[in-house]
């Protein structure tokens, strides 16, 4: 099973995906239902422990392990605790 990292990269860098069209959605404490989710043109940087959203001068720094489901497109790509991704 590929990790939400693994995921995020392949559409960054495959030509055949729109970054802009992908949403990932995360566990935000304090947010209603504990989860908040962010389009892929929010998304400045894919680091190799987190992901940077937002610019300066206050970017965050959301990490992978917090991740719960990542959509292209309407389509549900991975998501925490399913066995196999649509992109296996």
């Amino acid at each position: 099973m590929r990790k939400s990292r693994e995921i995020l990269l392949r559409c960054y860098h495959d030509p055949a995906f729109v970054f802009s069209d992908v949403t990932v959605c995360f566990i935000d404490r304090g947010a209603p239902g504990n989860e908040s989710c962010i389009g892929g043109e929010r998304i400045v940087a894919l680091d190799s422990q987190y992901m940077v959203v937002g610019e300066e001068p206050e970017p965050s720094f959301i990490p992978y392990h917090r991740i719960t489901r990542i959509i292209y497109r309407g389509m549900v790509l991975w998501e925490r605790g399913a066995k196999r991704g649509s992109l296996e």
